[in-house]
């Protein structure tokens, strides 16, 4: 059952009920507060590594080291990963406001670190410190808005979390150059303790949520096996056709370590009396496909996000910035549809349309995008791209929406993790697959047009400005272009192919009602033991 308390005792208005608690009227302006100190916490968490991205050549000329600055977002990245599904537990069983307190506080202490690094082995560590916390940011600020929304009428705020990404992957880049030429790469990590304070700050006064003690302990054993498998995929993928070839003896023993370790969790989460990641949530037949979905939805959006700037900077001439703003057709067009969607699933609880239009849009933007080429003008590509989008704004919050409503109110902080963290690890895998073929296609096609020098140039792509790629012979030039097409359509086209199994599961879900914000308490029929209508009890005081 959720947890029932009533509302802080504060003089004339200042204190206002949450939607969802009993005999309260909702409260739209007390939340927005609340809402506003979650969203600069979700920025902080994803403009952190986009943001330090065009810092990392000033940071290697200062503090050297190139050799391991692939750790420096290595580190981080596995941190992040392996820490989610723990922060969900904590928030769990011990409170969801200390939980995501303490994230923001480890997150703000690494970022300090990092600033400060004299080496590059000091900024590896510090950036795995503000990795652990920022584990916790996004699992919180979706627990959190699980907490005091009720699913009904959660959907008209995802606009502002699709917003928030669309800043983040825009403005962080931009914001990162100019940071590191101006007041140097040291600010890259510095100018998240101001917003991070101001987080922290409205979070503390604000938000008000009943304090929990668990009577069982934490599944220590669970926690290190389920870190030591997440961690193996996470450098597979990071390190396969890159560090070490797919085949390598290091790849295969990290395969067999993730394996191995995951068999091992599953079998301790069946006796485990406090389970990180209790497996009845997967007996619910809507979660589980919205954890299939989820890890495409991350699969075939990482690799566009990596795939489209290249496209664009080798092809159609862009410069590096001007790469990133010409993103805008896709973020636009998730953001709106975004609010489209959010907005109707309030008004009529209506939402399975959503995953299914959403997948069919994938595959034929994806489809379209494979048909990209050396004379694909960037008015088509952004129309490829805005349908890409529109898929991608029916699911990113919806998928979330509907793993929430499928769990009991006292798994809502593992349900939001375990989402989280499919999502993460589908970013991961696509990246690394459509990557790996993207690389194959890109060397065929330059052996067979340019020859040995063809494989001079793609071992320097990852080098390859514009104005260097200007540079090149005209043949060359136009080879390389060729092959980018080609990388491009293959990736692409492998894209549209994983969409498939997105549309498959989507087509399974069951629309079952959205709990209400309404006193009267219904159960998802098919989340085991079900889950009252019922958010648990908060209060928020308005500043």
């Amino acid at each position: 059952m959720a947890d029932k308390t009533t509302a802080k005792a504060v003089p004339d208005k200042k204190t206002e009920a949450v939607p969802g608690a009993k005999g309260a009227e909702p409260a739209p302006r007390s939340v927005r507060v609340v809402l506003m100190a979650l969203m600069i916490t979700m920025l902080l968490a994803m403009l952190d590594n986009m943001i330090v991205s065009p810092a990392m050549p000033t940071i290697v000329g200062d503090l050297g080291g190139l050799e391991h600055l692939s750790w420096v977002v290595t580190g981080y990245t596995l941190a992040t990963a392996a820490s989610t599904p723990i922060w969900g537990k904590l928030g769990d069983m011990y409170g969801r406001k200390g939980a995501f307190l303490t994230a923001i506080v480890i997150f703000l202490a690494g970022s300090a670190l990092s600033g400060m690094a004299q080496d590059m082995g000091q900024l590896i560590g510090f950036r795995a410190i503000q990795g652990l916390g920022a584990g916790g940011l996004m699992v919180g600020v979706m627990a959190i808005i699980g907490d005091l929304v009720p699913p009904r009428d959660r959907g008209k705020y995802m606009g502002m979390m699709t917003g928030v990404m669309a800043v983040a992957m825009i403005g962080g880049p931009l914001v990162g150059g100019t940071i590191t030429d101006h007041l140097g790469w040291r600010w890259a990590f510095y100018i998240n303790l101001p917003l991070g304070a101001v987080a922290l700050a409205m979070v503390t006064a604000v938000l008000h949520l009943p304090k929990k003690k668990a009577d069982g302990r934490i599944d220590y054993l669970g926690a290190a096996l389920l870190t030591a498998g997440i961690s193996a995929l996470v450098l597979v993928t990071t390190w396969g056709g890159s560090e070490y070839a797919w085949g390598s003896a290091v790849i295969m023993e990290l395969i067999a370590i993730g394996v191995v370790a995951l068999i091992g969790f599953v079998f301790v989460q069946k006796k485990a009396a406090e389970p990180i990641m209790p497996l009845h949530i997967f007996r619910s037949r809507n979660f589980s496909l919205m954890a299939v979905i989820g890890f495409i939805t991350g699969f075939v959006m990482f690799g566009a996000m990596l795939f489209l700037p290249l496209y664009q900077q080798s092809v159609q001439g862009a410069s590096a910035t001007n790469s990133g703003l010409l993103l805008l057709p896709m973020l636009l067009s998730m953001m709106v549809v975004s609010v489209f969607a959010g907005r109707f699933t309030t008004a009529t609880g209506k939402y399975k349309m959503f995953p299914v239009v959403g997948t069919v849009l994938l595959i034929g933007g994806f489809f379209l995008m494979a048909q990209m080429d050396t004379e694909t003008s960037r008015f088509t590509s952004g129309v490829y791209m805005a349908v890409v989008g529109a898929g991608m704004g029916f699911l990113m919050q919806i998928t979330m929406l509907v793993a929430q409503n499928s769990v009991e109110m006292k798994d809502m902080g593992v349900a939001s993790s375990s989402a989280t963290l499919f999502r993460t690890l589908g970013s991961s895998f696509g990246v690394a697959i459509m990557g790996a073929l993207f690389n194959d296609r890109v060397k065929d096609v330059m052996a067979e047009r340019a020859g040995s020098v063809g494989g001079q140039v793609t071992e320097q792509s990852t080098q390859l400005t514009n104005e260097g790629l200007k540079k090149l012979p005209v043949p060359l030039r136009d080879a390389y272009e060729y092959a980018v097409s080609s990388g491009i359509h293959s990736a692409f086209l492998l894209g549209a192919a994983i969409a498939v199994a997105a549309l498959i599961a989507a087509l399974f879900v069951k629309e079952l009602p959205l709990r209400g914000s309404g006193p009267e308490a219904k159960k998802p029929a098919d989340a085991p033991g079900g889950a009252t209508a019922e958010t648990p009890a908060a209060a928020v005081e308005t500043v």
